[in-house]
């Protein structure tokens, strides 16, 4: 079997659909697994339901939105009489009454309980269609088959009962599924992480054995660089699991940072290919190591730089360093990037969640401590250190770290 993933700017409007169509019948729909994400910015406008509903805020004006948004998307597909205008109203109608009996307090509950509704909504106009173009398939709720605890907002994948669930499929047929989301105990959604879609596609393909897994993009393929921010990149026609995980961890966005260990683990060839030139080889990540190191260039942003300090010239030990890193999970951040000298240590870090203040507060009652916001974590691979003064134009440099041939600096 093989599995394809469309994200939310191939399904963003009617066009982006019979795209999607196109390419399947171009690349073969039997034996498939597709996972597909919400559409265009719908994960966004949900996000923004959730913040009016807890701010106490007219919440339905915005849910009126979205629903009349995929309306029109189903107009410009089906006829009027076609069942998928009721499950449309169905599924606004639940997040609606979700809303209004809820009880919990719990932000990234109720976060996950509706904004997972996008891509519930999305794979059902998109399976409907494709049965509608003779592409025949089987809708899956990708939750019946993805556990996880009940880490809201971040869900850690129950592995051994996932791959259990995906024992019943039959693999001779195709389906289509949903991104980003699984389920707890209990069975309330759990998301992945935001863009967590890519992910979603390697644990299927993980847990079916899938011969190759295609994510399909609006871009060519992974190239050495963002185009939007970077002049003269170009595609990697081949890289190696290792240099994808390491792109993806600091920062790559065409590649989520989970989405390659399950597929390294059982050696499943991975392409990053255009929906919009589907005939194009795209980028291939395998295991081979054979391929051109090219300098590529990677811009993390809205980070955030922590100092933190002994304040009796201590050194920073073991001890020191075991409870910061206590307090970094409990606060879900994560570290980017990492130096230390003997009486202080310097973080790049990652807040999703928006706890660094907390953060900061907390670790001010022993240490030292001081933060710098909005900076940026500029990574260079495969760097050409006999023309480095390029690489520091302009830029005012907060922290650097050279590792083999990986430059990496704090901007700001």
């Amino acid at each position: 079997m093989k599995v394809f993933k469309f994200g939310g700017a191939s399904v963003k409007d009617a066009e982006g659909v019979m795209n999607v169509a196109r390419v399947l019948k171009n690349q073969g729909f039997e034996q498939c697994m597709l996972i597909v994400s919400a559409m265009g910015k719908t994960t966004n406008a949900l996000e923004v339901v959730v913040e009016n509903y807890f701010a106490k805020e007219d919440y339905k004006a915005e849910t009126a939105k979205i629903k009349q948004n995929h309306i029109d998307i189903a107009k410009g597909l089906f006829k009027e009489d076609h069942k998928i205008y009721e499950e449309i109203e169905e599924f606004f109608y639940d997040i609606e009454s979700f809303l209004r009996r809820n009880k919990s307090p719990n932000y990234s509950f109720v976060y996950d309980q509706v904004v997972s509704c996008g891509e519930m909504i999305s794979s059902k106009i998109l399976s409907e269609y494709l049965v509608q173009e003779k592409l025949t398939n089987t809708w899956l709720d990708a939750r019946d088959y993805i556990k996880t605890d009940a880490s809201y907002r971040e869900g850690n994948v129950d592995w051994k009962l996932t791959e259990e669930n995906f024992k019943k499929l039959n693999s001779n047929e195709s389906f289509v599924t949903q991104g980003f989301i699984g389920s707890d105990d209990n069975n309330f959604t759990v998301t992945l992480g935001r863009e967590g879609s890519d992910y979603s596609a390697a644990i299927f393909a993980y847990c079916l054995n899938a011969e190759q897994m295609t994510i399909w993009k609006d871009v060519p393929g992974v190239m050495t660089g963002d185009p939007r921010k970077f002049e003269d990149v170009e595609l990697l026609d081949n890289i190696s699991y290792e240099e994808a995980i390491e792109m993806a961890y600091y920062g790559a966005s065409v590649i989520h940072p989970k989405t390659l260990q399950p597929l390294k683990q059982k050696s499943i060839p991975f392409f990053v290919k255009s929906f919009v030139e589907d005939d194009k080889p795209g980028t291939k990540v395998s295991g081979d190591e054979n391929y051109p190191r090219k300098e590529s260039y990677i811009l993390k942003e809205n980070q955030t730089l922590m100092t933190i300090a002994t304040r009796d010239f201590s050194f920073i030990a073991e001890d020191h360093m075991s409870y910061i890193f206590a307090e970094l999970a409990k606060f879900k951040i994560k570290v980017s990037l990492i130096q230390n000298t003997a009486i202080s240590l310097a973080l790049c870090l990652e807040d999703k969640f928006k706890n660094s203040e907390k953060l900061n507060v907390t670790l001010n009652e022993k240490f030292d401590t001081s933060l710098i916001t909005d900076v940026a974590l500029f990574t260079i691979r495969n760097a050409n250190m006999n023309d480095a003064e390029k690489f520091y134009k302009d830029k005012n440099v907060l922290m650097e770290q050279l590792a083999a041939n990986t430059l990496q600096m704090v901007t700001k």
